[in-house]
């Protein structure tokens, strides 16, 4: 660790400079409504690392991505962390959404649209959409929260080209989740990516990919629309936290036992139905 540096240390995930590389570590930190929790969730960074690493490999022909080495980690990271080439980070959170939920279903209710996308009238909780949609968001310091903001926001701060290649990634990256995580009896109802850029200026997918953090699994064989969903992810995290009075600042307030066990066995869970391996 002599020469590793430590660059950001982000609601989840760290980020080190190694050489010419960073390291990416994710780690067992839970973050709700934009906030880190004082209670980690045990082997949650081992089951976004191994997850986004098999993702990677299913989504390789459609963009290339920043993994140099799984392996080559420093020791007390290992299992956790990915070297990983340093880009010049798209300053946009890449969102596709298939089905109506969180955010966006809060955004639909009041202007009937989600990041100047219109909406069909009368959608509720979890309905399907009939195309996915792009709807980006602006990238929050720690502690400050995600805006949504338009297509044409993106263009006006990226240009059009590039705009119209990360909405056209996304969706496509979208679609190729959505469809192997279906063959397991999973829905993606949505996901955000984080694209960088190479010297050369191709788009590199980094990050994380289509994990239980960055995405919400639902089970194929349970959706009903017009209620919540049970879900792969921190849901039950979420849904405790609201049941305590808390006001969404912070700091947060301690997870209990069982819901840090509940959902521990759901991250295991989406990952050993999604890639057909043992954790």
């Amino acid at each position: 660790m002599a020469d590793v540096k430590l660059l950001h240390s982000g609601k989840v995930r760290d980020v080190y400079l190694d050489g010419d590389d960073l390291i990416l570590v994710a780690s067992d930190r839970i973050s709700v409504y934009d906030v880190v929790l004082p209670t980690p969730i045990p082997d949650k960074g081992a089951v976004l690392t191994r997850l986004s690493l098999w993702w990677f490999e299913q989504l390789a022909d459609i963009v290339p991505n920043h993994v140099v080495s799984a392996t080559d980690v420093p020791a007390e990271f290992a299992g956790r962390a990915i070297r990983c080439r340093r880009l010049d980070m798209v300053q946009v959170e890449c969102i596709a959404r298939g089905y109506l939920t969180g955010l966006g279903l809060t955004e639909y209710r009041r202007d009937g649209a989600v990041s100047g996308i219109t909406l069909p009238p009368g959608l509720v909780e979890a309905s399907r959409l009939d195309e996915p949609i792009f709807t980006p968001t602006t990238k929050a310091a720690v502690g400050e929260h995600d805006e949504f903001v338009t297509f044409d926001d993106v263009v006006a701060q990226v240009g059009k080209d590039l705009a119209e290649e990360l909405r056209d990634l996304t969706l496509r990256i979208y679609a190729r989740g959505r469809d192997i995580a279906a063959e397991r009896g999973i829905i993606v109802a949505d996901t955000k990516l984080e694209f960088g850029q190479a010297p050369d200026g191709t788009l590199i997918l980094a990050d994380e990919v289509l994990t239980p953090d960055s995405s919400r699994f639902w089970p194929l064989s349970e959706w009903t629309p017009g209620r919540a969903q049970h879900s792969f992810d921190k849901q039950s995290v979420r849904d405790w936290s609201r049941s305590t009075g808390w006001d969404k600042t912070a700091p947060g307030p301690e997870v209990p036992p069982d819901v840090v066990e509940r959902t521990r066995s759901r991250y295991v869970e989406v990952y050993e139905r999604l890639t057909g391996l043992t954790f």
